[in-house]
């Protein structure tokens, strides 16, 4: 019967989203009240799970994973978006594609459009970066003659990649905090599985895209660039723009003091003083708070507003980002404590399923019905939790499988495939070429990549 309940919940959240067209925060609460009396049915004449055993304790198992998920990312979160538009409105983003693009050339030039991708997608959100990027990157078609769909291809994979598995994005925070995790560590072993995701999905199968388009002849409309072109010209002149290597330093002052202080434990003795004074920089919380901090004084030259002003246009951006988030926790915390999460990892456990594999499935089933990373991964990281725990793998190896479920096989029921398929001017075939089939490349092999290490678990640095 638990089983049937989550099955008919599923439908309902994909009818509410799709359909609908009702919120995702809402429609996840809708789903998490829903889901917990159906499940708390189900008991009647029974024995219901432990603090699960009234309409009461499903308003309370709602509220607390609501609160226990904010509480985890919120700080980090709305830090990482004010950072981001630091980077953004001084112009230091600009700068960094422009200087990757002129290391590599234009023959290589999906190269320098992955890894643009792959940086501006650790502080920016997705559709900013589509955004950003869709003037460039049809430009560069038109000039190099690269398939549309495979600059498509390169720059969502990246910026995909880094969204559902390298901090501070909310995504990897959440899983981190529902499955217990060192985040240091995580953050370590993450980065280059999300860059081996990229370079799979986004580089090898999207040149694939492009050999396959070059060959059939396909070609783009690009009427209007010479109207965006014109519009451009009648702005304002252009003032000055951040060097790259200044920007970049934004991003590389959060994540050293994070890495010093996940990995200075295992360097240092446990009663040095320095331990603890890089273990309080290292917080995530802390070291985000420097680095918005040094974001600020560095970019203030460059920038058209006040620091002020940008740092409460970042604190009204991250508020609905926040909720979906916190909603997707609470959908996921009900499914734990009424006794799904046990009966589906029991059932998949049945078919002899490694974890790790479990991981992945779960969070691409749930990517695939919801058409959201964040709701994937908050959900699918409650549900796996405590069989990962008991799995005798390590933990940061299953919240890698969990993140790289949440990416790719995006259909129209995901506001990414719309803005992709947007910005980058192409039809709904083409996306799915380019980003649904190119995402999923990705996702299985980081998936590859999770398993491979698990082979060496009690060597590596972190994976006991």
């Amino acid at each position: 019967m638990l089983l049937l309940v989550f099955l008919i919940s599923i439908a309902v959240l994909l009818f509410c989203i799709i359909k609908v067209k009702l919120n995702a925060f809402v429609a996840l609460l809708v789903c998490a009240y829903g889901t917990g009396l159906m499940a708390l049915a189900t008991y009647i004449g029974g024995t219901p799970p432990a603090g699960f055993a009234s309409i009461t304790d499903v308003v309370a198992t709602v509220t607390n994973n609501f609160g226990a998920t904010l509480g985890s990312i919120g700080i980090v979160t709305g830090l990482g978006v004010m950072l981001g538009m630091f980077m953004y409105e001084s112009g230091g983003i600009d700068s960094i594609v422009d200087s990757v693009l002129h290391a590599v050339g234009p023959k290589r030039s999906q190269y320098a459009v992955s890894t643009a991708g792959f940086i501006t997608g650790i502080p920016v959100f997705g559709d900013v970066v589509y955004i950003m990027f869709a003037p460039m990157l049809r430009v560069l078609s038109k000039k190099t003659g690269y398939s549309m769909v495979a600059y498509g291809c390169a720059i969502s994979v990246a910026t995909t990649c880094t969204f559902a598995l390298v901090l501070p994005t909310a995504p990897p925070l959440a899983v981190a905090a529902a499955m217990d995790i060192n985040v240091g560590i995580f953050f370590f072993y993450a980065l280059i599985a999300a860059f081996i995701g990229m370079f799979a999905g986004g580089i090898v199968y999207g040149g694939i895209v492009n050999k396959i388009d070059q060959r059939n002849g396909r070609t783009w409309d690009f009427s209007d660039l010479d109207a965006e072109a014109a519009e451009t010209a009648d702005e304002a002149a252009p003032r000055e723009k951040m060097g790259a290597m200044k920007a970049l330093s934004i991003l590389l002052v959060p994540i050293v003091l994070i890495l010093l202080g996940s990995f200075s434990a295992f360097l240092l003795p446990p009663d040095s003083t320095l331990l603890k004074v890089l273990a309080f920089l290292g917080d995530k919380n802390v070291s985000m708070t420097i680095g918005v901090l040094y974001g600020a004084f560095i970019s203030r030259k460059y920038l058209p507003r006040s620091i002020t002003d940008i740092m409460t246009s970042g604190a009204d951006k991250v508020g609905l980002i926040l909720l979906i988030t916190g909603a997707g926790g609470a959908y996921g915390g009900i499914l734990k404590a009424c006794g799904i999460a046990t009966v589906i990892t029991d059932g998949l456990q049945g078919f002899h399923m490694p974890i790790l594999v479990m991981c992945f499935v779960i969070a691409q089933v749930l990517r695939i019905a919801t058409g959201s990373t964040t709701v994937a991964l908050t959900t699918t990281a409650a549900i796996v939790s405590t069989a990962a725990a008991a799995s005798g793998v390590s933990p940061i190896l299953c919240a890698i499988s969990v993140c790289a479920g949440g990416i790719g096989l995006s259909l129209p029921n995901d506001s990414g495939f719309w803005a992709i398929s947007r910005f980058f001017h192409l039809n709904e075939v083409d996306t799915i070429r380019g980003w649904t089939l190119g995402g999923f490349v990705a996702g299985v092999s980081i998936l590859i990549f999770a398993c491979i290490l698990s082979l060496f678990q009690g060597f590596l640095p972190g994976l006991l």
